[in-house]
């Protein structure tokens, strides 16, 4: 058994000091005491956050899509073409290689668990591998690498539009029709249960322009556990679902699918007021991408209006340009502060921002994942990060500060240790795995840049 000595801890009770938390072998938390002993010690101990949004193979495009095109204006939509040109590129070793890269800088940046928003599921041509969950099965060899803990999201991409025209040569690999995908869920179910229990199988209907109306319910209705949605990222989407539809995404949604604690809507960035405060009530997760959605100028989500209304948040990294916890929480509380020219925009009265940004992430983050974790108590999952207390910068610094501080003025430099369900994956700050994980990626970006 392991047991983790931390001079400071955040509980549900809030800031302890002299923390002691023993981790039984089915990586689950057995019991929290206060005491000045471990064979671990840790300046300041966190429940670790779940990073709920990722494309992971995305993070080779990193860098490649920063130059303007030689006509009009750059979007998410000329965004879109590279990327399709990227992945056609991407063998199964490939993303193998990707994922693991990810999965470890997720690690080191202070997350425990990845949800993975998986739809790259079939050869260049649209073929499918001889085992349809081919591509699945890499996504879970990198988890099982890197020690994470995975909630894999297969993705259901059934057209190229909301008016039902064939997918496009770029989206040819995502493809299936909804019996092909519950055959491939179901294969990819069966390598998901090679790994650790704390690993879940979730589904994932890719949009609204993707599926459609009846693939969506099919979906819902025979699938458990969570079920994740991109919804209202663009202007032209929305434009796009109200013309076919007669109503804008989250008012068809809310309409037609009565969404629950059991989805995770991922940007919502296209929202009006009143579909802020009735999606927000239905106990659905926002899962919110800051740097991605800067990135791709899909606007800012209304961050304010959403937790009055007592909504429920989560993080993801998305496209994994930067995968920085750090900087996600504060691009979400700079992009209020910019909008509404104030500071401290989404902190209670007399409050840390980080600390209502932190707390509100993890029971969000946990909710999406189906993953019993988010808190420093007996039965939860020992989903936990340890920061550098000594640090120049957290000199003096204590409870909500020194949380503040490595939100807002440090970063994820801070982070020394991490641990997913019990896994102690980040030591010294470092992956323990990290040289071999990193050779690979180097040799995978070497033949991706003799192709590209």
């Amino acid at each position: 058994m392991t047991t983790i000595h931390a001079k400071s801890a955040l509980l549900p009770s809030g800031w302890a000091q002299d923390v002691s938390v023993s981790i039984a072998n089915d990586g689950r938390i057995e019991a929290v005491s206060y005491a000045a002993t471990g064979t671990v010690a840790v300046d300041i101990l966190l429940p670790a956050l779940s990073n709920v949004h990722s494309h992971a193979f995305q993070r080779a495009m990193a860098g490649l899509s920063e130059k303007r095109g030689a006509k009009g204006r750059d979007s998410f939509w000329t965004w879109r073409q590279l990327m399709y040109r990227f992945l056609d590129r991407l063998t199964p070793e490939d993303i193998q290689a990707i994922t693991a890269q990810v999965q470890m800088e997720m690690l080191e940046a202070g997350y425990a668990a990845v949800g993975e928003f998986h739809y790259l599921h079939h050869q260049p041509g649209g073929q499918p591998y001889d085992d349809l969950a081919e591509l699945s099965n890499r996504i879970c060899a990198a988890a099982e690498q890197t020690g994470i803990g995975l909630t894999l999201l297969p993705v259901l991409y059934q057209q190229g539009g909301v008016d039902g025209r064939d997918l496009g040569a770029g989206q040819i690999r995502f493809g299936n029709d909804p019996n092909r995908y519950f055959e491939l869920l179901e294969c990819a179910g069966s390598a998901l249960a090679a790994l650790p229990d704390d690993n879940v199988l979730g589904a994932a209907p890719h949009s609204l322009r993707a599926v459609t109306p009846a693939g969506l319910h099919m979906l819902a209705e025979n699938t458990k556990g969570p079920l994740h949605m991109h919804i209202a990222e663009q202007i032209d989407e929305v434009s796009e679902i109200e013309t076919a539809y007669g109503s804008r995404p989250v008012e068809w949604l809310l309409e037609t699918q009565q969404p629950n604690a059991r989805w995770c809507l991922i940007h919502c960035t296209q929202m009006l007021p009143d579909e802020t405060i009735a999606l927000a009530a239905t106990g659905a997760v926002a899962g919110l991408c800051p740097i991605t959605e800067a990135s791709l100028g899909d606007g800012i989500f209304d961050g304010e209006r959403w937790l009055s209304g007592q909504g429920n948040i989560a993080i993801g990294s998305d496209s994994n340009i930067r995968i920085s916890l750090t900087e996600e929480l504060r691009q979400l509380e700079y992009s209020q502060r910019l909008r509404d020219r104030a500071r401290a925009v989404l902190a209670k009265p007399s409050g840390s921002t980080a600390r209502r940004l932190y707390d509100a992430a993890l029971s969000g983050g946990a909710q999406a994942m189906g993953r019993k974790s988010g808190a420093i108590a007996t039965g939860y999952y020992a989903d936990l990060v340890a920061l550098n207390g000594d640090a120049a910068d957290m000199i003096g610094r204590q409870g909500d500060t020194a949380l503040d501080t490595w939100i807002f003025a440090t970063g994820d430099s801070l982070v020394c240790d991490v641990w997913s369900a019990g896994r102690h994956m980040v030591q010294n700050g470092h992956h323990i795995d990290r040289y071999k994980i990193t050779e690979s990626y180097r040799a995978c970006l070497s033949r991706l840049a003799e192709v590209m």
